[in-house]
């Protein structure tokens, strides 16, 4: 029965597979995409990502049945959250400038399966998001005409009651996702120049809104006779602010586009500043026209700004509306269909993924055979689908992907960069693999003598210390410590810091909830938890990091990154049962296809070392001079190779 088994050192090297992360090549501004996109171009991508139908439907939405006028609160809020994730994200698509986003980013310094995990989710994201834009899009056009298309359609098509089919076929959805595939495929440029449109078309129409609203502002709907400016009170700003996240879900796209910019170590986060910081602006000011211009509790859900303006005798202003929302929702389709493909590019690319995916058409330089798929898949999808009951899954995605990139910046910004030696100190214990790197006080070991030995410069401090070995200053006191090699404590400090976040706001979401805890426990675990969390903080904090000036790093690590975990999990804790039901399903098939296609084809598995036969090794042993003395070691693994004392003695000579 034991023989069945698996040993320790298969699940040792089974655990290894999973956890091995990506090799970067040396020039990674090389690429088969065309580099062509500048900060300006991704700037609209993003704004593209974030402005879409939310600004005319979400503001009127929360305004009314959540927040009241204090919506502007729950925004401001919100792009703050937003904030901490986007800097992630700009940090690693400055430092890491390859297609992929949140997979790339988490491949690149957590780990394989995660990332594969982290690909998989925002790939059913932006399937889905793309197809219920569309159908809004459907929606809101079919609306202007008086529902004339949806009862041609239900008279001489017919109409369905199936679960979790649309009550009718959205054959106008489905086309206009089938044309906007055809324009994505001809190239990066083409579609920038359709989202520069676009974008133009909605922006102009944003700044007529602003402009009539205060014109037609009247400062008693925020009066106490209406009801207030926070009606809610401060739960209901909080509330708002879980909802208002989700419109900042957009700025991916710069990360996923920045295999195309031309210079992204200073496009990207320039972009992501940019983009966040008009759309945040927008969204705060459309709300406080809106809420200025009618009562807050009037307000019509559905359509608040066009109904806003109708009531203020403008109705021709509806018109301009219902054109600025319908260019604002074919920005968020170009930027679905152009983020999906490239994701599963780079998923194909790395071996995770079927491999068709993975080709370039050599003219257009774009995934053409991704964008074709997913463009029809999410039309099919738009075609029969019921797509409300299943909007929601989209936040659980997102709200992930935002953990593990937090996570993963924390993680890179303490270990060493490539090429970086170890600096051993008091008490560490000296790296066993053999390793090149700048000369110091470290031993050289060399698999050939006569190729690797050189004179080295002796000029490095002792005391200079890398990212993820102790700080000097704490090394009396965390003497302890200093056996770790360098970044080992940071990566358990960062598990135990997403466990204790995941413990603290399960307490504070279901503890007095679903858990019905007592005052005194209740309180005891929000300490302990707490506790936890900050000493997490703590001891990463107190190791040394990364200080670079060549590209973007986002301040305040690890405080930034791990505010941005403890909200995320929060959010995510917030969403339903049967969401959570969907992801796992979901999350199944992924594993799914991982184990089944994935970990086999993984390019990193073919780039695992192979044992390879060494008779002898030297070390170099640093001298006081610029001078060294030579001395063969024999590897304890393998049997003397037999030569004699002298011919060790006319080496060292």
């Amino acid at each position: 029965m034991a023989r069945w088994l698996p040993r320790s050192t298969d699940l040792t090297r089974f655990c290894q597979k999973l956890n091995r992360v990506k090799t970067l090549e040396d020039d990674m501004m090389e690429t088969s995409f065309n580099r062509c996109l500048s900060t300006i171009d991704l700037t609209l991508l993003g704004i593209g990502g974030m402005v879409g139908s939310g600004l005319y439907v979400l503001t009127g939405t929360v305004a009314k049945e959540i927040a009241g006028p204090a919506v502007i609160v729950s925004f401001i809020i919100a792009g703050f959250a937003s904030l901490l994730a986007a800097l992630c994200y700009a940090e690693f698509g400055a430092r890491v400038p390859k297609t992929g986003s949140a997979y790339m980013f988490t491949y690149v310094s957590v780990g394989e399966i995660w990332a594969f995990l982290i690909g998989w989710n925002v790939l059913l994201e932006y399937m889905i998001g793309g197809a219920a834009v569309a159908r809004a899009w459907s929606g809101y056009l079919d609306s202007i005409f008086n529902h004339k298309i949806k009862n041609f359609t239900e008279t001489h098509v017919g109409a369905w009651q199936v679960p979790f089919l649309a009550h009718y076929p959205d054959f106008l959805a489905a086309a206009i996702l089938l044309v906007a595939t055809a324009f994505i495929s001809f190239g990066a440029k083409v579609s920038s120049w359709l989202n520069h449109v676009f974008s133009a078309i909605s922006m102009g129409v944003i700044l007529f809104i602003l402009i009539m609203g205060f014109v037609l502002a009247q400062p008693k709907n925020w009066s106490t006779q209406e009801g207030g400016f926070a009606p809610y009170g401060l739960s209901g700003i909080m509330a708002g602010t879980a909802t208002c996240f989700y419109a900042f879900v957009g700025f991916d796209v710069i990360a996923a586009s920045s295999e195309e910019a031309r210079n992204p170590q200073r496009a990207v986060p320039r972009a992501i500043a940019f983009s966040l910081g008009l759309a945040t602006g927008a969204y705060i000011l459309v709300s406080v026209v809106l809420t200025l211009m009618v009562p807050w509790h009037t307000l019509d859900p559905e359509s608040a700004l066009a109904d806003a303006f109708y009531r203020r005798g403008y109705a021709w202003a509806g018109f301009l509306v219902a054109a600025g929302s319908i260019c604002a929702m074919n920005t968020v389709l170009l930027s679905n269909l152009f983020s999906l493909p490239r994701i599963v590019y780079a998923m194909a690319e790395d071996g995770l993924f079927f491999q068709v995916f993975s080709r370039v058409h050599p003219r257009t330089q774009v995934p053409v055979v991704g964008i074709v798929v997913f463009g029809l898949v999410m039309a099919l999808l738009a075609l029969v689908f019921d797509l409300e009951a299943l909007v929601q899954f989209l936040s659980i995605g997102t709200l992930l992907a935002y953990t593990f990139v937090a996570a993963s910046i924390i993680v890179l910004r303490f270990q060493q960069q490539k090429g970086d030696v170890p600096v051993p100190v008091a008490g560490s214990r000296p790296n066993p693999e053999p390793h090149e790197g700048p000369s110091g006080s470290e031993l050289k070991e060399y698999e050939s003598f006569s190729d690797k030995l050189q004179l080295v410069d002796r000029d490095k401090s002792k005391e200079q210390r890398e990212p993820g070995q102790l700080k000097a200053a704490f090394e009396p006191y965390l003497e302890f410590l200093s056996d770790f090699y360098p970044g080992e404590v940071v990566t358990m400090a960062v598990v135990t810091l997403m466990v204790s976040a995941i413990c603290l706001c399960s307490i504070l979401v279901f503890g007095n909830t679903h858990l019905h805890l007592p005052t005194w426990s209740y309180s005891l675990l929000l300490v302990l938890f707490s506790l936890g969390f900050l000493l997490s903080l703590l001891l990463i904090w107190v190791h040394e990091q990364q200080h670079s000036t060549q590209t973007f790093q986002i301040p305040l690590v690890p405080l930034s990154p791990a505010l941005s975990i403890i909200l995320n999990i929060y959010l995510m804790l917030k969403l339903s049962y049967m969401t959570w039901l969907r992801f796992a399903i979901w999350l199944l098939l992924g594993l799914l296809v991982y184990f089944g296609y994935g970990i086999w084809h993984s390019k990193e598995n073919l780039r695992e070392p192979q044992p390879q036969r060494v008779s002898a090794r030297y070390v170099v042993f640093p001298g006081s001079s610029l001078e060294e003395r030579v001395q063969a070691v024999q590897p304890s693994s393998q049997p003397a190779t037999g030569l004699p004392d002298t011919d060790i003695d006319d080496c060292k000579r």
